[in-house]
């Protein structure tokens, strides 16, 4: 039994890196959303709006940076990784419910990529674009500003992957996960708030952990 029981020990870290990796690769294939209902070993579950996503790696991927702003950009993912790096460790808290406690995102903070744009007087909000063609979020230019909005590239100290929403995503830390829109592929600076995806069915705009959605979470700050 104690035999058993150390073998289960040593083969729980790659039993459950299996499971993460065939939940994330069936949900890639999978036009049903079925997949997203699962929990995988690490706690995540794996959500699309859209039936498919195209993969994007450090030769085809652009992050553009446009709208009120003096210097529009476009970044390469090699572009990216050379900017000053940030990590952050939080719970991630899902509206729906579930919590991934302890987890690393590391990236560039959202305000650097905002101030290397220079952005003009009237801008209030920003609108974030992605890859997949569908989803869209939003942020008070406030919000925006906080050290803990990163444009991530690696989470759980590896690459963002193609399920995760790499290889770029925004990580919202203090907000309910659907404000963290994967598949990142444009920061647009506007005038006023424009409801993201979620927030146009229904789910809060501002989006603090245990402060919205009628939910009492602990916060994540």
């Amino acid at each position: 039994m104690l035999g058993l029981g150390a073998a289960g020990l040593v083969a729980a870290p790659a039993l459950q890196r299996g499971l993460e990796s065939f939940l994330g690769a069936a949900s890639d294939n999978d036009p049903t959303g079925l997949t997203g209902l699962l929990p995988n070993g690490g706690g995540f579950r794996y959500y699309s709006v859209t039936s498919s996503v195209p993969h994007k790696n450090a030769q085809n991927y652009r992050l553009t940076v446009d709208g009120l702003v003096d210097r529009p950009a476009t970044y390469t993912l090699d572009a990216l990784r050379k900017l000053p790096q940030t990590r952050i460790v939080r719970d991630v808290q899902c509206v729906t419910g579930w919590r991934v406690p302890d987890t690393p995102f590391e990236g560039v903070k959202l305000s650097l990529l905002l101030d290397a744009a220079g952005v003009r007087p009237g801008a209030k909000a920003i609108r974030f674009t992605c890859f997949d063609g569908t989803y869209t979020e939003s942020l008070t230019l406030q919000q925006a500003r906080r050290d803990d909005m990163l444009v991530a590239l690696r989470m759980q100290d590896k690459p963002v992957s193609h399920s995760h929403g790499g290889p770029v995503r925004l990580y919202a830390a203090p907000m309910y996960f659907y404000k963290s829109a994967k598949w990142l592929s444009g920061i647009s600076v506007t005038s006023d708030v424009q409801p993201g995806y979620w927030e146009e069915r229904g789910y809060d705009i501002d989006a603090w952990v245990g402060r919205s959605n009628g939910r009492s979470d602990t916060p994540t700050v």
